[in-house]
C-alpha cells in the first residue's frame, strides 16, 4: 500500500500529469516537452525525475538524447494508463499540450522527409536489382507463427520497415540502429500508424542493450552486409533470444557487384548457405530449410533459425520453409 501510495504521490500535481499525458502520446525529449509545457528544463527534467522513480515512465539514452515515454512494464504499467485515461479530453490545458505537440510532430515529419529524399535514390538503386521487397515481406511473413509472437526485435531497423511488417504478429516489437537519421524516420513512420507497441532505440547491435533471453524472435534484414563481423552480430542476437526463439535473416547470396562494395558500403557481396548455416550453428541456432527469392542480378536468401533448446520448442526449425520457394 505504501508503494502504491507513493505513485499516486508522484502522479498529484498539475505539471506532472501533464507530463504523463504527453508521454502516453509517443517518446518525447526533455526539450521539446520543455517546449509543450513553457517551463524551464531544470524544473521539467526535476518532475521527470520523479515519475521516472515511481515507475510511471520509462527513460532511455540515445546519444546525448533521453526520451521519455509512458512505462510498459512492471506494478506501475496499469496505473499510469489508468491515470492518463482518467483525464478528461477536454481538459483545455491538456488540449493544448497535444496542440503543441502536434506541432512537433508535425517538424520531425518535415525533417524525416527531407532526410529520406536525399537518401532514397541510393536505396532505390539497389532495390532494383533485386526481387521485389512485396515478396520478401511475404515470405518473412509465411515463418511467423500463425498466432504471432510475443516479444521481436528488429536489429538494424533503419526506417523501420519491419516493423511495420511484423509488428501486427508481435505483442511487442522494439527496433534497434545506431543512425539517429534512420530512427527519426522509423519514429515519425510508427507514429502515421496503430502499432503502438512498436518502439525504437539507438543502440549497437554488438552489443545490444538488453538481457540474455529477452525476445521471442529477432530479424536481421538486409544488414548482414555492412556488418565488420557478421558473426559476431549472429552470436549476438542469438544471446538475446529465450530458448525456442526464432531468428529471421534476411541478405543477398553470393553475388560479384562490386559497385555495391565501392558506392554503398557493403562489405561483404553477399553470403553462402553453409557459411550462414555454420555462424548459427556456433552460437547454438537450429537452422531450417533456407528460402532463396531470385531477382535480376541478387537473389535475397531468407535464413530461419531456432536457438536451441531442451524439449519441445515453440517453433521447430523442421517446418521452417515455404511453400514453393527454391532452396
Amino acid at each position: 500500500m505504501d508503494e502504491l501510495l507513493a505513485t499516486l504521490k508522484a502522479a498529484a500535481e498539475t505539471t506532472r500529469l501533464r507530463l504523463l499525458a504527453l508521454c502516453a502520446h509517443g517518446e518525447l525529449t526533455v526539450t521539446e516537452l520543455t517546449q509543450i509545457l513553457g517551463q524551464s528544463q531544470p524544473r521539467v527534467s526535476r518532475h521527470l525525475k520523479l515519475l521516472c522513480d515511481a515507475g510511471l515512465l520509462d527513460r532511455f539514452r540515445e546519444g546525448t538524447f533521453a526520451f521519455y515515454r509512458l512505462t510498459e512494464r512492471g506494478a506501475s504499467a496499469e496505473l499510469a494508463r489508468v491515470l492518463v485515461d482518467a483525464i478528461p479530453s477536454d481538459d483545455p490545458t491538456l488540449t493544448l499540450d497535444l496542440e503543441r505537440l502536434e506541432a512537433i510532430k508535425r517538424a520531425r515529419s518535415e525533417a524525416a522527409a527531407s532526410y529520406f529524399r536525399e537518401n532514397a535514390a541510393r536505396w532505390h538503386e539497389i532495390r532494383s536489382l533485386h526481387v521485389p521487397e512485396r515478396e520478401v515481406e511475404e515470405a518473412l511473413l509465411r515463418l511467423i507463427p500463425a498466432d504471432g509472437i510475443g516479444d521481436l526485435l528488429d536489429i538494424g531497423t533503419g526506417t523501420g520497415r519491419m516493423l511495420e511488417v511484423l509488428g501486427p504478429r508481435a505483442r511487442r516489437a522494439v527496433g534497434v540502429d545506431q543512425s539517429r537519421e534512420m530512427l527519426s524516420i522509423a519514429r515519425t513512420k510508427l507514429e502515421d500508424t496503430a502499432l503502438r507497441h512498436c518502439h525504437v532505440r539507438q543502440a549497437d547491435m554488438y552489443q545490444l542493450p538488453f538481457p540474455s533471453g529477452s525476445f521471442d524472435a529477432a530479424v536481421v534484414h538486409q544488414v548482414l552486409h555492412f556488418a565488420e563481423a557478421p558473426a559476431d552480430l549472429l552470436a549476438e542476437a542469438a544471446r538475446v533470444l529465450r530458448p525456442g526463439g526464432l531468428l529471421l535473416v534476411v541478405d543477398f547470396a553470393p553475388h560479384v557487384l562490386e559497385s555495391l562494395r565501392a558506392e554503398h558500403a557493403h562489405r561483404r557481396l553477399g553470403f553462402s548457405d553453409a557459411e550462414v548455416a555454420a555462424w548459427c550453428r556456433q552460437c547454438g541456432l537450429d537452422c531450417g530449410a533456407v528460402v532463396h527469392l531470385p531477382g535480376e542480378p541478387l537473389t535475397v536468401s531468407i535464413w530461419p533459425a531456432v536457438r536451441a533448446a531442451k524439449g519441445a520448442s515453440p517453433v521447430d526449425p523442421s517446418i521452417l520453409s515455404i511453400s514453393g520457394a527454391q532452396s
